[in-house]
């Protein structure tokens, strides 16, 4: 099943990847391991996210007139994401990033925007299909001006918008005032709330935070602990499984593709948190950005939802 009109409005990176043994401090040089080099950026990897476990996706970016913009949009259309408004510009290369993965899965990245700098409100106006949208998908890797322009869209025609705060800057009252859903991770909920969430009680004094500027859903992100949820009505935490992580680097990407397709497929919120938590989990045991994101059916038979933990409110 395909789900329809779902709008990724974000960045496309080439990420290149090093595998070393421990992180290097700063002015360490290190021998590192492989080498990869990998199709990214936290819109595209929604993107593919989202079409590989059944949406029908449209991919809102801005990549350069180069090589690494020509091979993204070969594979978007390899995963049959609608391209027609990404657009090309010679002013700027298409974004990168580099990234350092230890043998733990963890990892640092440093992200040079490039073209994605560049995607601002006066493209919005040209994507035809903004405003009939079902449910919208936008990360922090774009211009703040063009999320805010999107947002008010969104708002003014009754759109369902999710906001992915990352990587972690601030967000004004006003861009979260009346939105559907924001996804941080504990990192980005610390910094938006001024609550180190380090636990269950904390992720729903951090939700409280969003809840009351007018946020309607929230979900935090826990990493190896799962995924908390709150609104008005419910709140509750769903454990991840235990998995061995060779690399996190998409692994929120994987979480939001997910659950926005669960959420126009008409789930509980129970039940789409856990697909997304699923899929995020086994794309840890992958290498690379979009090249860990699973298919459907590597979801399913994992999908079991005995370890619930539901609290009405």
């Amino acid at each position: 099943m395909r789900v329809n009109k779902i709008l990724v409005i974000g960045s496309s990176n080439t990420d290149m990847v090093v595998k070393t043994q421990k992180l290097p401090l700063p002015g360490e040089t290190m021998l590192g391991g492989t080498f990869l080099m990998n199709a990214g950026g936290k819109g595209a990897n929604q993107a593919v996210a989202a079409a590989r476990l059944g949406g029908d996706v449209t991919l809102v970016a801005k990549v350069g007139n180069d090589i690494f913009g020509k091979q993204s949009i070969e594979g978007f259309k390899k995963e049959n994401i609608h391209t027609d408004f990404i657009f090309i510009t010679d002013k700027a290369p298409s974004g990168t990033a580099i990234i350092m993965v230890n043998e733990e899965g963890e990892n640092c990245i440093v992200v040079a925007p490039g073209a994605n700098a560049l995607l601002l409100p006066v493209d919005m106006a040209q994507v035809k299909n903004l405003s009939e949208a079902e449910i919208i998908l936008m990360q922090l890797e774009i211009p703040m001006e063009t999320i805010e322009a999107v947002a008010k869209i969104a708002k003014a025609n009754h759109q369902k918008l999710i906001i992915n705060p990352a990587p972690a800057q601030k967000l004004s009252d006003e861009l979260l005032h009346g939105i559907f859903l924001v996804t941080p991770n504990e990192t980005e909920a610390a910094m938006l709330t001024g609550i180190p969430v380090i636990d269950e009680r904390s992720a729903s004094e951090a939700a409280e935070v969003f809840l009351r500027k007018g946020v309607q859903n929230v979900v935090i992100t826990l990493g190896k602990k799962g995924a908390y949820f709150q609104n008005a009505d419910l709140k509750f935490q769903i454990e991840a499984p235990v998995v061995q992580a060779k690399d996190t680097t998409a692994a929120g990407d994987t979480f939001n593709g997910a659950l926005t397709v669960a959420i126009t497929e008409k789930m509980e919120w129970e039940q789409a948190i856990h697909f997304a938590v699923r899929a995020a989990s086994v794309s840890v045991t992958r290498m690379g950005a979009q090249a860990s994101v699973p298919l459907r059916s590597e979801i399913e038979p994992l999908w079991n939802h005995n370890k619930n933990h539901i609290v009405s409110l």
